[in-house]
This record gives C-alpha cells, sequence and structure tokens, in this order.
C-alpha cells in the first residue's frame, strides 16, 4: 500500500558524520604502498559550472537553500527552507515548524546558524514565512513562474533528506495539477494543487526548493508516497507550484498572515462504483460566491478552467490553487445538461487546513467534515 507523508524527518535516524569518518580512515589505511598517488587539478575550463546542468542549478541555488531544526515536545524535527530576503525571511512547510515548543535553529549553506521565529503560517498550503535573528547579506532564491513548467523537464531537489545538508537529487516533472492529499500536524487534512517529480525527496526535504536548470525555484518539496510508514523516496514526489508559494509567501511577509479562496459549497462525489465523475454539491452557502454564480445542490462540477475534477478533492485542489477575487469558469452537469458559470472567489484568513474525515471521497460523503473548501463556511 502507497501512502502520502510529509517529508520532514525527526532527527536521530541518521548518525551525521561519523559514518563518512568512518568509510574515510578505512580508505586510507587500505593503502599498503610507500607510492604516493597524487591528484592533478582540473583546468579551470573543466571546473568552470555550466549554466543549464544539474551542476549550474545547485551551484546557483544551494546558497539560498538552509537547514532547519526544531525543537518539539517529542524531540527534534528537521526540514529545509528557501532564503527569500537578504535580512534573514525564509520560505519553509507549515509541517515543519508547526510543532515547535523550543527553539529554531536554521543552518546556512556557509555554516553559519541562526535562531529564528515565525513570522507567519499557512496550514491550507501547508507554507510558512520564518525570520532569522541577526542576519544580513544573505542570498535570497530566484523564483520562477508555474507557468513555464514542463511535465518531462529536467528539476533538482535541494534540502536536507534525513539530516543531510546541503543534497542535490535530480529528476524530472513527472506531472502537473496533482492533487496531493496529506494529514496535517494538528490531524486536519490538507489538499493541494501539487507539482509531481521523481527527483529523490526523503524526509528532511520538506520546504526545500525543487529548481529548474537556470537555479529557479518551481516547488516546493513539501511531501512523499512511501511504500510503508517511514520508508523512503519511491520517485513519487510533491511539491507546492511556486506561484501559490510566492502568494502565501508575499502576504505573510507583509501582513503576518495570509489568506486564501472562497468557493462556498459542500459535497462530495467521485469513487462510488457507475458514479459520475465530478464533485457532486451537496449544499450552497446563502450569498456565497458559488451561490452569486447560479451554482445549485445537486449540481456536479466536472472542470474548474480546463482542469478536469474528478471528485470533491479535486474540486478543492483546483479551487486551492487560485488567489482571492480571481474569477474561475466552472464546467458544471445538471439533468443532463452542461453549462459554463463564471465564479469570482472570495477571500478569508486562512486559520486552519480543511478538516479531513479519513479522506473518503465517495459519493455522498464531505470528506471535510461539512466544510467547504478553502474556508468557504
Amino acid at each position: 500500500m502507497v501512502g502520502i507523508a510529509a517529508a520532514a524527518l525527526i532527527a536521530g535516524l541518521v548518525g551525521g558524520g561519523a559514518g563518512f569518518g568512518g568509510a574515510y580512515a578505512l580508505l586510507d589505511r587500505g593503502s599498503t604502498s610507500g607510492t604516493a598517488l597524487t591528484a592533478t587539478p582540473a583546468s579551470a575550463t573543466t571546473t568552470a559550472v555550466t549554466n543549464g546542468t544539474v551542476a549550474g542549478a545547485a551551484a546557483t541555488a544551494t546558497p539560498s537553500t538552509v537547514d532547519i531544526r526544531v525543537e518539539t515536545g517529542q524531540g527534534t524535527a528537521e526540514g529545509s527552507g528557501v532564503v527569500l530576503s537578504a535580512d534573514g525571511a525564509v520560505l519553509t512547510n507549515n509541517h515543519v515548524v508547526a510543532g515547535a515548543a523550543g527553539p529554531i535553529t536554521v543552518t546556512l549553506a556557509d555554516g553559519g546558524q541562526h535562531t529564528a521565529t515565525v513570522v507567519g503560517t499557512s496550514p491550507s498550503y501547508d507554507l510558512a514565512v520564518i525570520k532569522l535573528q541577526n542576519a544580513s547579506n544573505l542570498t535570497p532564491a530566484t523564483l520562477g513562474r508555474s507557468q513555464d513548467v514542463q511535465v518531462g523537464q529536467q528539476v533538482v531537489a535541494i534540502g536536507s533528506p534525513q539530516g543531510l545538508s546541503g543534497t542535490v537529487t535530480t529528476g524530472i516533472v513527472s506531472a502537473l495539477n496533482r492533487t496531493v492529499s496529506v494529514q496535517g500536524e494538528d490531524g486536519s487534512g490538507i489538499v493541494y494543487n501539487g507539482l509531481q517529480t521523481d527527483a529523490p525527496i526523503n524526509q528532511g526535504n520538506s520546504g526545500g526548493p525543487l529548481v529548474n536548470l537556470e537555479g529557479q525555484v518551481v516547488g516546493i518539496n513539501s511531501a512523499i508516497a512511501t511504500a510503508r510508514q517511514g520508508a523512503g523516496s519511491i520517485g513519487l514526489g510533491f511539491a507546492i507550484p511556486v506561484d501559490q508559494a510566492r502568494r502565501v509567501a508575499q502576504e505573510i511577509m507583509s501582513s503576518g498572515r495570509a489568506t486564501k479562496p472562497v468557493l462556498g459549497v459542500l459535497g462530495g462525489g467521485g469513487g462510488a462504483a457507475g458514479a459520475e465523475s465530478g464533485a457532486t454539491v451537496s449544499q450552497v452557502q446563502a450569498g456565497s460566491p458559488a451561490a452569486v454564480a447560479g451554482l445549485a445542490t445537486g449540481d456536479v462540477v466536472t472542470k474548474v478552467g480546463s482542469a478536469t475534477v474528478s471528485d470533491f478533492s479535486d474540486l478543492v485542489a483546483r479551487i486551492g490553487s487560485y488567489a482571492p477575487g480571481d474569477k474561475v469558469s466552472l464546467t458544471v452537469k445538471s439533468g443532463g445538461t452542461e453549462r459554463t458559470l463564471d465564479v469570482t472567489l472570495g477571500s478569508v484568513v486562512d486559520n486552519g487546513a480543511t478538516t479531513s474525515s479519513g479522506g473518503s471521497t465517495g459519493q455522498g460523503t464531505n470528506p471535510f467534515d461539512g466544510r467547504s473548501p478553502f474556508g468557504g463556511n
């Protein structure tokens, strides 16, 4: 059975440098000859990092990637983060810092350490911004654009898997607009419209960047699918698209809080044998954006924009990929007819993730415990 898990690390699983030190000593003792083997320095032309390569991407993005250690009530958790400003604003996953019960320690790529505080969080998007104390002259990451990301393009993941900071792995973008459902730190459900990659991502990569070959951030690594509890990468990693991350981070940095879009419906749909594909609306809130647009009980939403909706989780993810105030088109079926509705999404402060009742998306059920997509209740 494959499960989706957040990619944070509970420290102590890997013994840091001791294993590597032992390997080095073993190699050193293996030489019994009196002959010295010398290394010839490579020429400047062979050591120069080439733009558009994995090495070039790593050289560009690694200085903007940090290791984050959080003291929790159960021990120490570890994740990664992306530098947003020269004075120490860092973007990471909410699940990396949500359990903080003590100091948050951030280690820079050059080894420097700073204590950090939480500026604000967005549980629904699993994002948070922290601020390093007494930081200056840091190297902010360059953020790309989600519209430029293509399936099949090569990407690079950077972070601290299993506590091994500065680790670089590579793969491709496997899929776009993948509905990702994970359990939040408080037991609530997090559903987002994710970017899927086969670049190896493991526990500890959470909050670190997924970058293109120019070193531009295209996603924030957040979750992995595993074959069993506690297992590592099986080539199914998920990242929060950079456009979502940018909007949320900007809001937190400017006001200390983030907003999320509101549609204003309850529903279910998808999963039952013979059921019509789509999200079935069981209730429309009076005065909500959905009501104003003409969405009605019994309607089945099959598309948001050009993106297909197979069930209610898809609807939550698709709506969440927009910003409050955006106008979106819904393709709706009812009574054998199909129509298109234009909806201007509302806004609410993101104080918590949408609650999940075990992830069920069967027809006639509401997998979000009576809460509508992204705060519409």
